[in-house]
């Protein structure tokens, strides 16, 4: 009896532990038209903590010469009663051969065990043409333009407005840039004359037109004095041209030689004469004069000074409140010009792109 016991005990195990291990396959449709697609799912239902292998397929691998697998889901693992679980995988075939193919059981390995599914049918039929009617087939439709879409083209027509605005507005703005009259503030470096070389051109003139024997000795004294006076102004600083020929030679007394201040007074005495008094001088004291004044120009000329000069002009307020406009026009013409170009580049891209 004990040995009865011990057989059924022993042949019943193998038995208890394979019930709890199930392998099934299903699939979700047994004729398909060539190139459409079927699903099988595997599912496999074994104890929790269990190792599971489940059949892998590349892409385009053959499950079966015929039918091939196109792709593979992942394990997807469901809880069950009596602390089971139920892994299932989805493989997705096809076929383009019309036949009625035989799909070989899938082999899982769980618990270090070898299972494996129920086997499966499949059968591709082609795709049933009407060869006695041809009529009803009709030859391939020529490409269609795409359907005019406001959605699409509308934020380029906007652009293309503000554009617009924006060219005007530029336009608008050099046109009266243009027309205000340019203020150049520019420092300029002028070639300075020194005060002894044009005195001493003034002197040369009077000499090449022979004023000194000239009958007009008011003219000649008038435009020798003068010359003077011009020099004395800008070499000494006082204005020479206002003052009278006693004020002149005042002012000159505390700087100069003595004598040199004796014959230029005595030239201005004699110029005053000639120019009040209708006073007649003789030709050799027209030229002794002539002398007294080149030799006090000579004596008194200060050289090695700075043949140019600056010159900054004087802005009136006017001015420079109309000279910043027109640099605020100018930054304000080159900024919309840069905007214009962006806008311009942007809507003939993306009008390049909805035409293509």
């Amino acid at each position: 009896m004990k040995r009865l016991i011990l057989y059924i005990a022993l042949i019943c195990c193998p038995l208890c532990s394979m019930a709890q291990v199930q392998v099934e396959s299903v699939i979700d449709s047994i004729q398909i038209l060539i190139g459409e697609q079927a699903h099988v799912t595997l599912s496999v239902s074994m104890k929790k903590g269990q190792k599971l292998e489940l059949p892998e397929f590349k892409p385009s691998e053959y499950i079966t010469p015929g039918v091939e697998v196109l792709e593979s889901s992942q394990a997807d693992t469901a809880e069950l009663d009596n602390d089971m679980i139920k892994v299932s995988k989805v493989y997705t075939l096809t076929s383009f051969d019309e036949q009625l193919y035989y799909l070989p059981a899938m082999k899982v390995k769980a618990g270090g065990k070898v299972y494996q599914s129920k086997s499966l049918a499949l059968k591709v039929l082609t795709v049933p043409v009407d060869t006695l009617h041809p009529e009803q087939f009709y030859p391939p439709k020529d490409v269609q333009d795409n359907p005019f879409q406001w959605s699409e083209w509308s934020p380029l027509f906007w652009l293309s407005v503000l554009l617009l605005v924006l060219v005007c507005l530029a336009v608008y703005l050099r046109s009266r840039l243009k027309n205000n009259k340019p203020i150049l503030a520019k420092v300029r470096i002028v070639k300075r004359v020194l005060p002894h070389q044009r005195a001493m051109q003034e002197i040369e003139q009077l000499k090449a037109d022979r004023m000194q024997s000239s009958e007009d000795q008011k003219a000649y004294y008038t435009r020798l004095t003068d010359t003077l006076r011009k020099y004395i102004e800008e070499r000494f600083g006082f204005n020479a041209m206002e003052m009278t020929s006693s004020e002149i030679i005042e002012r000159l007394q505390q700087a100069d030689d003595k004598k040199m201040i004796d014959e230029l007074r005595e030239l201005f005495t004699t110029a005053d004469l000639v120019k009040f008094a209708k006073y007649s001088t003789l030709i050799n004291e027209n030229d002794m004069n002539l002398v007294n004044a080149v030799q006090f120009i000579n004596e008194t000329k200060q050289e090695n000074q700075p043949t140019t000069e600056r010159v900054e002009p004087k802005l009136t307020e006017q001015e420079v409140r109309s000279q910043r406009s027109r640099i605020a026009l100018k930054w304000a013409i080159g900024v919309i010009a840069v905007i214009s170009t962006a806008l311009l580049v942007y809507v003939f891209y993306r009008a390049f792109l909805l035409i293509g």
